[in-house]
């Protein structure tokens, strides 16, 4: 299992990889802005399990980094986990719209970033 974490924090990708692994997910690929991710999802040839992508970022944003996965035939069906710390509503709906997985609003337990795991995973 691989995973991808765009996030222009360096210490929420540390959070987040600490939780990965706690839960035996050790092949983590990071980038620090949607730009960044996409070129490592390329170069992996696309071969990632889910993409975890904050929404708010220098450079290119979580949007527009989802909507390129979307348009992307290889991508399309990359599940992906947007992750805000701005718990507005109409923000999350649009992630939904574009076709985000599912979405985890900033600051979280490390047990809701888990349950949003495991249910992009069907467990």
């Amino acid at each position: 299992m691989k995973v991808m974490l765009i996030d222009d924090s360096s210490t929420m990708r540390k959070i987040q990889r600490r939780v990965l692994e706690g839960m035996g997910i050790t092949d983590i690929v990071e980038a620090g802005n949607g730009k960044e991710g996409l070129e490592k999802i390329k170069e992996h040839n696309n071969d990632f399990t889910f993409v975890l992508c904050d929404i708010n970022m220098p450079e290119m944003n979580g949007m527009e980094t989802l909507k390129a996965i979307r348009s992307n035939p290889d991508t399309l069906k990359l599940p992906v986990i947007m992750c805000t710390s701005v718990a507005e509503k109409n923000q999350v709906m649009e992630a939904i719209k574009a076709g985000a997985t599912n979405y985890l609003v900033k600051p979280f337990q490390p047990e809701d970033l888990q349950n949003k795991i495991n249910a992009v995973l069907g467990k």
